[in-house]
């Protein structure tokens, strides 16, 4: 008789969570042609997407890059900034190196893979000088913007810096200028109107008043923002009505400068008032009063400028008081 073969345990790892044998999967089969083309027309459609929205935010000015600062023109636009503030300067790469660039500049892509600035000069200058001193990488963090002409451009400048660091009247002014001069605009009260829509109109005013200033005195002053308000609109005021005293105060700034901007001021002040004096009328001479002696103890005194006459003395009794006001009274 046959020996039974005793059979062993069955091994855990093939069983399943109930302790039954899972079940065999079927062998795969061959895939469904069409579950291939859904598939691609899916990511097709999804990357398609994704190109347009990164292509929208991109016109949209939503889309940030990392560009080199070598690749960005700094003067693509004449800047409305003719000076920096060293104290604002050194605080601002302070910043930076700290806690990174916070804010993008705005350029605008130029032919050769360039790009113009926009907005965002004292941000370059802060990166350049840290990557100078090996804090940084020499890229800077922008947002392209496509503007339709170089108004827009001009435009977005201005707003930008008004919002950011106030410009003085000299440097608002300024750009103005230069705005009209390089046919940006037709003219001063359309490159006003566009450059400063959101100012009042006394502001827009007094910003057109300083381009007089611009245009006199602008390439021979060392510290043209310095003039404040009230001493630009009577600079403005004196070389529109004396036109003829300028030239020599232009040889003067040129020939001897002056090393600060207070001795700078003084001069301007100095200047103002001199003209100021020498373009008054002339006062008119007081004419004196005529004194006589008409006879011993009577003395009189007439007033041109008042038409009066004074008697008086130890003469002038009673009875000849009443005799002059009856010669008075018959004399015609």
């Amino acid at each position: 008789m046959a020996k039974r073969k005793r059979l062993s345990a069955p091994n855990p790892m093939f069983l399943d969570a109930a302790g039954t044998a899972p079940a065999a999967s079927p062998a795969p089969g061959p895939r469904v042609p069409i579950a291939d083309v859904a598939g691609d027309s899916s990511a097709a459609a999804a990357l398609d997407e994704v190109t347009r929205e990164l292509t929208q935010a991109r016109e949209d000015g939503r889309l940030l890059a990392r560009l080199p600062l070598a690749r960005v023109q700094l003067d693509y636009l004449v800047r409305d900034r003719v000076a920096l503030d060293d104290e604002d300067m050194q605080a601002l790469v302070a910043s930076i190196a700290e806690r990174g660039q916070q804010t993008p500049i705005e350029v605008v892509a130029l032919d050769g893979g360039d790009f113009g600035l926009i907005s965002g000069w004292r941000r370059c200058q802060a990166l350049a000088q840290l990557a100078e001193r090996g804090l940084g990488d020499g890229t800077v963090l922008a947002i392209e913007r496509r503007p339709e002409g170089a108004s827009d451009a001009y435009r977005a400048m201005v707003e930008e810096n008004e919002i950011r660091a106030g410009l003085s009247y000299f440097e608002r002014a300024r750009i103005v200028h230069v705005a009209v001069a390089q046919g940006v605009y037709k003219s001063q009260k359309e490159a006003l109107q566009s450059l400063f829509s959101a100012a009042s109109r006394p502001r827009r005013s007094k910003i057109g008043s300083f381009v007089t200033v611009v245009q006199a005195l602008g390439d021979c002053l060392r510290f043209p923002r310095a003039i404040g308000e009230r001493l630009g609109l009577r600079l403005s005021k004196l070389i529109e009505t004396h036109p003829a005293e300028v030239a020599a105060l232009v040889r003067d700034l040129r020939d001897d400068p002056s090393p600060t901007p207070e001795q700078e001021q003084a001069r301007l002040s100095r200047w103002a008032a001199q003209v100021e004096q020498a373009g008054r009328p002339p006062a008119p001479r007081r004419a004196l009063p005529e004194t006589s002696t008409p006879r011993p103890g009577l003395s009189a005194r007439y007033h041109p400028e008042s038409n009066k006459l004074e008697l008086s003395g130890k003469a002038l009794t009673e009875d000849m008081h009443r005799a002059l006001m009856a010669w008075l009274k018959d004399w015609s």
